[in-house]
């Protein structure tokens, strides 16, 4: 894999905001899209440290390996080759795989990011990407984003996958601790043994986007017997 690195003249205005919009309370709240996590509780299928840390090594290879993964590897790819009519295809594109109330709430997101960090773009195609956004001509997913401000910062597209996945998964496994009786301590091993195979994951994802995850899709047939606030996030 390649040498992590950050561009010697990132401004430290810039990279500190970025710092900031990987923190998963930012801007107004956390928000976290848990992939039937609670329901799984519920149903008892995530009761222990065993339990909890499958359900999130499924999640990255069900999930962020066949679509996050393989998004922002192709983002990064489109930036490289100036290709700013694609990027928005492939904007619009990765919405309409999104469920509705997911697809608005990474929208808005990424408008609320675009506010605080669109300021001394250097990067030409960055420029008209976020023009585009804000103008309504690209709908400004909020991985889009972000992947494109760590393309302007100079970060490569595993380090910035690396910051995104490991801050995801914090924030979902966090959520657990409030619904379920795993410790605070079981939960805290269970992140830190995932820095041992991020980069593996990272590296081998998916060529293609697919948005099929059987973590959720095997408890909607169960919903009936959960309570509806559960799949709300």
């Amino acid at each position: 894999m390649e040498k992590h690195t950050i561009a010697t003249n990132t401004p430290t205005k810039a990279l500190s905001r970025f710092i900031q919009l990987l923190d998963g309370i930012f801007p107004s709240g956390a928000f976290v899209h848990s992939f039937g996590l609670e329901p799984h509780v519920v149903l008892g299928f995530i009761n222990d440290k065993k339990s909890l840390e499958s359900f999130l090594n499924n999640l990255i290879c069900d999930q962020y390996q066949k679509m996050e993964f393989a998004i922002v590897k192709k983002v990064f790819k489109l930036l490289e080759e100036e290709k700013l009519n694609l990027l928005i295809k492939e904007d619009k594109k990765f919405s309409s795989m999104l469920s509705f109330e997911y697809a608005k709430a990474s929208k808005d997101l990424g408008e609320n990011y675009l506010k605080h960090i669109d300021f001394e773009i250097k990067n030409k195609t960055v420029q008209e990407y976020f023009k585009k956004v804000k103008s309504e001509k690209s709908f400004g997913n909020e991985l889009f984003i972000l992947s494109a401000y760590a393309f302007e910062l100079g970060l490569d597209k595993e380090t910035f996958l690396l910051l995104w996945c490991k801050k995801t998964l914090i924030n979902i496994a966090s959520a657990s601790l409030k619904i379920s009786r795993i410790k605070p301590s079981q939960i805290q091993q269970i992140l830190f043994g995932f820095d041992d195979i991020l980069e593996e994951k990272i590296k081998n994802c998916s060529k293609n986007v697919s948005n099929f995850n059987p973590l959720f899709e095997e408890v909607i047939f169960s919903h009936l017997n959960l309570e509806p606030k559960m799949f709300t996030t």
